[in-house]
């Protein structure tokens, strides 16, 4: 008894400690939405600058998710995903310390990098030390519920801490949690075991590259006119680096892992969730800001509900899977989702945009069971690049919400979510069909 007692202290403190970083890492995402105006005062720089602080920490996320998913296969998911922790948190200081725009956009940079090292590793340390089905369907549950907490938690927490101190503050905060992190990790998870394989330079190499072209086009769509030249070239790489790939003995990704029906349909329902999740709370800040004139600290302090049903949709998610399978709470999550992207597009009220977006965010019940679905496919070696995958498929899904949704949430001559809002409803609906692909063996097999 007492062994069992303590092996499950053990999990629930290796869990803790994996949950943590994907907490900050989407914290970090949108926190410093609300602090660009007092960063501009402080440090100066124009609009291009204030956009270059939120993009460059997101641009450095997805592009190195893919290469930090193999490389925590070759080397230790549980080694990489320390350094990227370490990486992250000196990264969080020297934004706080930051004296002048070019420094702090370096220093976010930094924290991308790391972001992208812990991100993918801390999902493929769960699946290992979760083996048991259901157990690893709760742990996702939780690991979802506080990311995505982390997520709308971050316009709240930056509302506050600029209010009570400044913007560093929102910062420094990330400091002791990457240090508490990095101790319990240290301790308490488990290491993957190294895989022998050579390393891909051209395929490191070619993968950063166009994921950055990529990311940085999909940001400034509507915004710079280097935007379709990024996109461009970030195309035209990713053609160079399927093509090399192809041909190596020993690829950083292998394309066989695209041939799982259920893998590719799960990456595919993750882009298309961050597409409208991501968009969406774009969206919702600037109209609650603008048609509605609420001030930013108010318009924190009202995502509070959409924080709770996201919270709570995501922890149900990882029971519900445990019992029904992945299916239900997909199908769940999604349906509830593009409901509420309905009722956003005839909302003209505080009370409407507010239940719309409480219902919306019902989405988060699909997100742990999607991600459960993605992998339990993949064989275990490949479970690092997995992660890196389906997380890099996710964020240039967020990065093409916040463009796409919020170029269209702007572009008439008075601010409408009914266009932005109607793409949404689609998207979800698009969703649903990517969950019937991608759980179509698990039906069969309760079939049988």
């Amino acid at each position: 008894m007492t062994a069992t007692t303590t092996s499950a202290r053990r999990q629930r403190l290796a869990l803790i400690a994996l949950c943590l970083p994907f907490f900050i890492v989407q914290l970090d995402a949108t926190v410093v939405n609300v602090a660009v105006e007092a960063i501009r005062r402080d440090l100066g720089g124009g609009l291009g600058g204030e956009q270059w602080v939120i993009a460059s920490y997101t641009v450095a996320l997805a592009a190195g998710m893919l290469t930090a998913g193999s490389l925590g296969d070759r080397y230790g998911a549980r080694r990489i995903c320390v350094l990227g922790t370490v990486v992250f948190g000196v990264g969080s200081a020297l934004c706080s310390l930051a004296p002048a725009l070019p420094v702090l956009i370096v220093a976010r940079t930094l924290q991308g990098v790391g972001a992208a090292a812990l991100l993918p590793c801390s999902l493929a340390l769960i699946v290992r030390q979760f083996p048991e089905p259901r157990a690893r369907a709760h742990a996702l549950g939780l690991w979802g519920g506080i990311a995505a907490i982390g997520l709308a938690t971050g316009p709240v927490a930056g509302g506050v801490l600029i209010a009570l101190a400044d913007w560093r503050a929102i910062f420094w905060v990330n400091v002791p949690f990457a240090a508490l992190a990095l101790v319990l990790t240290c301790q308490y998870v488990v290491e993957s075991p190294p895989r022998e394989r050579r390393l891909d330079p051209y395929g490191l190499v070619l993968g950063t590259v166009a994921l950055s072209a990529l990311a940085g086009g999909l940001i400034q769509v509507g915004r710079s006119g280097w935007a379709l030249p990024l996109i461009a070239a970030g195309a035209l790489t990713g053609l160079v680096f399927v093509l090399a790939e192809r041909s190596r003995r020993d690829p950083m990704l292998p394309l066989a892992i695209f041939s799982s029906r259920p893998f590719s349909a799960a990456s595919a329902a993750g882009l298309l969730f961050n597409f409208c999740f991501y968009g969406t709370l774009l969206c919702l800040s600037l109209y609650l800001q603008g048609p509605l004139r609420q001030s930013a600290f108010a318009t924190g302090m009202l995502t509070l509900p959409l924080t709770v049903a996201i919270g709570v949709g995501a922890t149900a998610s990882g029971r519900l899977t445990a019992r029904f399978g992945a299916r239900v709470p997909m199908l769940t999550g999604f349906s509830l989702a593009g409901f509420g992207a309905l009722v956003l597009v005839a909302a003209d009220s505080l009370p409407l945009v507010l239940a719309g977006g409480v219902v919306l965010c019902c989405c988060s019940i699909a997100m742990p069971a999607m991600t459960s679905v993605a992998m339990s496919t993949p064989p275990e070696e490949h479970t690092g690049l997995a992660s890196g995958v389906l997380n890099t498929a996710r964020q240039a899904g967020g990065a093409l919400g916040t463009a796409v949704l919020g170029t269209l949430l702007t572009a008439g001559s008075t601010m409408s979510l009914a266009v932005p809002m109607t793409v949404v409803a689609l998207g979800y609906a698009a969703a649903v069909g990517c969950t019937l692909l991608a759980t179509r063996r698990q039906e069969l097999s309760t079939a049988r």
